[in-house]
């Protein structure tokens, strides 16, 4: 049996999703990112099919999210790369409290997430060198040239100050895994992506796959491409990237 359990660390809410007979057992840790505007119930089915094969699985609560909620979450649009960012500062709090149990197997500690949490799973893999795997959902590994391409279309942006953009936006060339390739380190790390996604464009994550194809820091980067798909995330895909982990976690 699968349990859900509500949990609270520094004022951090989020879900552990765990066999029920596994609960007090070291086992490989991995984290699993929602989207914007969801929240981290939102991805319940990718957590029980991690738990389902063995792993201790956390869902966070982004910031301005679900019981982080400061009012409508659209109104904080020009926050979006805030919260990836405090999802990255907060990611070793919560590895730390689960170390201090004894309830990682050894340093096996993943991520994984889907649209904004997939974009927050790849800043995270640039970002520490201790995270042993990665799967990306129909995120990008291009902050860089998503958030101007989110600036140019978003309403009313003639109105806001350039200084606050500007500060919005400061930092994430250290966060943007196309920048910084190299951090990749021969760790496996997966994309999936559908070519009709409107909403984190598919040819982003393409071209950043083609251009690190053959260097020897990306060994173990692979692909799924779902030709048609859009921007949701099946329950096929789901499986793959469970799968993925187990793979990644053979011994």
């Amino acid at each position: 049996m699968i349990s859900i359990i509500h949990k609270e660390h520094e004022g951090l809410p989020f879900l552990e999703v765990i066999e029920e007979n596994r609960i007090e057992e070291p086992l490989p840790l991995i984290f699993f990112y929602h989207g914007w505007t969801g929240r981290k119930e939102n991805v319940l089915t990718q957590g029980y099919e991690l738990a389902k094969r063995g792993f201790r699985v956390v869902l966070p609560e982004a910031l301005f999210h679900g019981e982080r909620a400061e009012g409508p979450v659209e109104s904080h649009q020009l926050q979006f790369w805030q919260i990836i960012e405090k999802s990255i500062e907060e990611l070793p709090k919560l590895v730390k409290f689960y170390a201090e149990e004894d309830l990682i197997d050894g340093d096996k500690v993943a991520v994984s997430g889907l649209s904004m949490g997939g974009i927050t799973t790849c800043a995270m893999f640039t970002v520490y060198p201790w995270i042993k795997c990665a799967v990306c959902l129909e995120g990008t590994p291009n902050p860089v040239a998503f958030a101007k391409l989110l600036v140019d279309n978003l309403p009313g942006i003639e109105n806001v100050p350039e200084d606050y953009i500007h500060e919005q936006l400061s930092g994430l060339n250290q966060i943007d895994l196309s920048l910084n390739p190299e951090n990749i380190n021969n760790r496996p790390l997966h994309f999936w992506h559908g070519t009709a996604d409107n909403m984190v464009p598919y040819d982003l994550t393409k071209k950043f796959f083609d251009e690190v194809q053959g260097k020897p820091y990306a060994k173990n980067v692979t692909m799924t491409t779902t030709p048609g798909a859009g921007h949701k995330v099946s329950f096929d895909t789901t499986v793959e990237m469970a799968d993925k982990f187990v793979e990644y976690f053979a011994d």
